[in-house]
């Protein structure tokens, strides 16, 4: 899924204000459907005669993602189809950057979606006003589904009982690498488990090593040019989840437990920003914001050879398995502790669907790998659902039937890392998120450019942020 979590693609020099990723949703109609929806149908004989011959439905679905994940979409609504012939699914894509002002048209238009994807900020917002169906009271009409079935940290909740969208997939971060420049430039491969992660200095170095010139020096060689580089030692993003993996990896977090003080400016936070925009404007061995403007998506970046190592969601698996790219994941290097941040888009299901109960069939015929199998397998999603990451028969039917877009280090690096040290991303669980994480972005591109440092930059934002400070979902109140 894009997954990617989902995930809007963004430049070094552009903070982009919310998580990801990706979503799917909707609202009121046939009990009879979704008694067929259940998850162990997928694999079932073809829609009876009787269930044929009732009133045809059609859902729209609202979407983001690359055109690989466009073709993933559209051939698994198309075998929804074929499974639930009276059901047609109208797939809209809109491009990740235009997606909040699009949904907000349609809803001025009153031409909303049955379900689609949701970002995190839109749907906090949406949220408040009532938009969304509750999804655990699907959950108990269902009576098949539980919510035990799925990973932890995947419900959207603006309450304990009250869960107004669901991760659209598992999704996470790795060290994207290509193996043949690594081995060219004499750098190991990146552990796969978290215990064993590169610290931090080695990081840089292995970073340092693979960031060449024009002439063919790299970073760490005498005489080397930052301003005529042709290969980036690492690329990565700076919208706040890929930030989030190391600002909680060094004991940090955007917010204070108890949900009411702003503690981004905090040194476990400051530290982990001001390493990341290191690896710009002091070793320069990740790209600069002028450079990031000219560069493509990381993922043909890595594929071109623009750069050696990514750090990348997982949805990026789809685009280099189709791309058949020489590559492999690692984890991340680590600094205080073991920890991926654990994220994706939210799919939601709109109060004013008209097909609330065929819009549910659809998410539960996406959501089980068993019915949209190439989804998962294609590098797209990862599952949420627990049973697909513990059972090794399950494993095997979306990680093994892929080994293009699911490389050697794919199990450690993001399945098992994922269900072991995910964290939920701070769209999970950020009251009035929108405002906050849109405030403290801009903040930051003075960073990203060398202007001011990490230190500087938050305590100056920390004093417009902490009035809009309205609390955590994830506590008690």
């Amino acid at each position: 899924m894009r997954k990617n979590f989902g995930k809007f693609p963004v430049i070094v020099s552009t903070m982009m204000i919310s998580s990801l990723l990706l979503a799917a949703c909707s609202s009121s109609g046939d009990k009879s459907a979704t008694t067929t929806s259940s998850s162990s149908e997928a694999t079932k004989a073809p829609a009876t005669t009787a269930a044929s011959k009732k009133d045809p439905v059609k859902l729209k679905f609202t979407y983001w993602g690359s055109p690989d994940e466009k073709k993933a979409i559209e051939n698994a609504t198309k075998k929804f189809t074929e499974k639930y012939p009276w059901i047609t699914v109208d797939t809209i894509q809109i491009p990740n950057a235009d997606y909040n002002t699009k949904l907000t048209a349609m809803a001025a238009s009153n031409d909303m979606p049955d379900t689609g994807y949701m970002t995190g900020d839109l749907g906090d917002t949406w949220s408040k006003e009532g938009r969304f169906v509750n999804l655990f009271d699907m959950l108990k009409k269902d009576g098949e589904t539980k919510k035990e079935d799925f990973l932890d940290y995947v419900w959207y909740k603006n309450s304990p009982d009250n869960a107004w969208g669901i991760s659209t997939a598992g999704e996470t971060f790795g060290l994207f690498y290509r193996k043949d420049l690594l081995e060219k430039a004499g750098v190991g491969a990146p552990p796969t488990k978290a215990e064993n992660a590169w610290t931090w200095d080695q990081f840089v170095e292995n970073a340092k090593k693979l960031t060449i010139d024009k002439n063919g020096k790299n970073a760490a060689d005498p005489g080397f040019d930052p301003k005529s580089i042709k290969q980036y030692g690492v690329t990565f993003e700076t919208w706040s989840e890929p930030l989030n993996n190391f600002i909680y990896s060094n004991g940090g977090d955007w917010i204070s437990k108890d949900g009411k003080t702003f503690t981004l400016n905090q040194p476990e936070s400051t530290e982990a920003i001001q390493k990341l925009a290191d690896l710009i404007n002091v070793y320069h061995v990740a790209p600069s914001p002028l450079a990031a403007k000219s560069m493509p998506a990381m993922n043909v970046a890595l594929q071109s050879g623009i750069a050696a190592m990514a750090i990348g969601g997982q949805w990026m698996n789809l685009d280099l398995g189709n791309a058949k790219v020489n590559y492999d994941i690692g984890v991340l290097p680590k600094l205080k502790k073991e920890v991926v941040v654990a994220l994706s888009g939210a799919t939601v299901f709109f109060k004013e669907s008209k097909h609330p109960d065929e819009a549910w069939m659809l998410f539960k015929w996406m959501s089980n790998p068993e019915g949209a199998i190439e989804l998962y397998s294609g590098g797209l999603w990862m599952p949420t659902m627990k049973k697909w990451y513990t059972d090794p028969a399950l494993v095997a039917k979306w990680v093994d039937a892929n080994p293009a877009a699911h490389p050697p280090g794919f199990k450690d690096a993001m399945m098992n890392n994922l269900l072991k040290n995910g964290v939920a991303g701070v769209t999970y669980y950020l009251k009035n998120q929108a405002k906050i994480i849109a405030t403290v972005s801009s903040s930051l591109d003075e960073v990203w450019l060398g202007k001011k440092n990490a230190v500087d930059a938050l305590n100056a934002v920390a004093p417009k942020v902490q009035p809009e400070i309205q609390g955590r979902y994830d506590v008690k109140e």
